[in-house]
């Protein structure tokens, strides 16, 4: 059987400008279906006259306009197009997000009504948020606080779920008055083009998206640009401090988006079984590419090996294979060198002394792709590499602790703060726990995030928040107007 091609146009050109513009050079970059091994398509990779360009084009679009003098509800009118184009395109995602990343197809062909809610989320905003304010002057007669668009954006995208992610960060972006210079990932540019075509599908001003795909070095340009206003960033913590010491040395806004390595505190009246199966079922998402993934299962001691044995008893039972069959639970991780680092990152766990209760290795029965079997190590030490470091792979360490408190103290024990869950019958217990640990979301008796609220992380995890109702504030600036008078609409205020 044949490779299939991907479903999007103008794969050898970039979206610069509001054109399909050729490239600067030769140079390409191959994306390799992660269950076939075998090539999937190639696009152009950027070099640093293409992010000039598509700065460029950018800062000419915000500066001269028109897309930050439209209303926001006129902009809402283009989330709302965009949103729908990429509800049309779900079965393109769908076929798309699994060769380049190994989500399961079954998920991934939602991918385009995720997309077209959220855009429609925040669009929705425009009639809602508080973009304009009075507010009382110390002098003067009138004060007016305005929510204004930070400027260009840089928009840097990770390989693990590059839709989702795109649409919270173009979608508020836009909705701002922002102009965007996406830059996606080697691994998973597919999904940008998706938002090109549905950009240009839906009339967008020249210059207002611009998307293009590059290697870390040449996206370094894109970070250091002064015509660049901020950069939105989701990707790895050690990537976040290198782009924020950039983005410090010029006063430069910036989002992160980073990494985790969350915890499941497990109390001691919850049944072990239903939490390890919930814990299992949760890792198996994206094959544990997940930054908010519950990796650290911090359980009493009296019931460590419990927990240990019905996670290794449910964890092994997980159909691992290919992402389009509807017998698979978990595909493939997304590359060679992924499916390298989880492999060495297991060798260490052993190597330390943890306990290997299930998996460790490749799936027998599958001799191509970048499978890793669904691993456990138990009796293992919060302060070694595999409790500490984010594996991004689906390997769950499960940490023994002497009593609540400990439990709090070995959750908080590391320099993420990203997501966590409190696994108890008792909702205020939850409450309460969750009061203590130190992160961007807890969970009751689950994995959970939401991004139609807030996502974001504390510490090392990340500066900002990303969510339909947290996420647009941070392309904005605010002004304070003091006037010696009442503006067309604020006559009546009795300010």
């Amino acid at each position: 059987m044949s490779q299939p091609t991907a479903p999007i146009r103008h794969t050898d050109r970039f979206y610069i400008g509001g054109q399909w513009v050729a490239p600067s050079s030769d140079a390409t970059i191959s994306v390799i279906d992660s269950d076939t091994e075998q090539l999937y398509f190639t696009v152009p990779e950027a070099q640093a006259a293409d992010i000039s360009r598509a700065v460029g084009a950018a800062r000419e679009a915000f500066d001269s306009g028109p897309w930050p003098w439209l209303t926001h509800e006129q902009r809402a009118e283009y989330l709302r197009a965009i949103g729908a184009e990429l509800k049309r395109r779900s079965d393109d995602i769908g076929q798309i997000w699994p060769r380049e990343s190994g989500v399961l197809h079954a998920i991934a062909r939602g991918g385009g009504v995720d997309a077209q809610r959220t855009f429609s989320a925040f669009a929705a905003q425009a009639s809602t948020f508080p973009f304009e304010e009075p507010a009382r002057p110390s002098a003067g007669e009138f004060g007016l606080i305005v929510r204004e668009p930070v400027g260009v954006v840089g928009a840097i995208i990770p390989w693990n779920a590059p839709m989702g992610l795109i649409s919270n960060k173009v979608a508020p972006a836009l909705l701002a008055g922002c102009t965007l210079i996406l830059k996606s990932s080697p691994e998973a540019p597919g999904e940008g083009y998706l938002i090109a075509e549905a950009a240009e599908a839906a009339g967008l001003p020249p210059g207002v998206l611009n998307v293009v795909t590059a290697d870390r070095e040449v996206s370094e340009l894109l970070v250091r640009d002064p015509r660049v206003d901020k950069i939105t960033f989701t990707g790895s913590t050690a990537a976040g401090r290198r782009i924020a010491s950039i983005c410090g040395e010029r006063i430069a806004r910036c989002t992160l988006e980073l990494g985790g390595k969350s915890a499941a505190v497990i109390l001691d009246d919850i049944d072990i079984e239903t939490a390890a199966r919930t814990l299992s079922q949760a890792e198996c998402f994206l094959s544990g590419q997940v930054c908010s993934s519950l990796t650290r299962i911090v359980v009493p001691r009296s019931r460590h090996d419990e927990m240990l044995e019905a996670l290794a008893a449910t964890f092994s039972q997980v159909r691992v294979g290919d992402p389009f069959s509807a017998q698979s639970q978990m595909g493939p991780l997304a590359a060679r060198r992924q499916r390298d680092r989880v492999e060495g990152y297991i060798a260490k766990g052993i190597a330390d002394g943890a306990t290997l209760a299930t998996g460790g290795g490749r799936p027998r029965d599958l001799d191509r792709g970048w499978y890793v079997e669904p691993t456990v190590f138990g009796n293992v030490d919060n302060h070694s590499v595999i409790a500490q470091e984010e594996i991004f792979g689906p390997v769950l360490s499960v940490i023994p602790a002497a009593d609540e408190d400990d439990a709090v103290r070995i959750a908080n024990d590391t320099i993420y703060g990203l997501n966590a869950s409190v696994f108890t019958n008792d909702v205020n217990r939850a409450r309460h726990v969750a009061a203590r640990l130190r992160s961007g979301t807890v969970g009751h008796n689950a994995m959970r995030t939401d991004f139609g609220v807030s996502f974001g992380g504390f510490k090392q995890s990340g500066i900002g928040r990303e969510g339909v109702h947290e996420g647009l504030t941070p392309f904005l600036e605010v002004k304070f107007m003091i006037l010696e008078g009442h503006p067309e609409g604020y006559e009546q205020t009795g300010m």
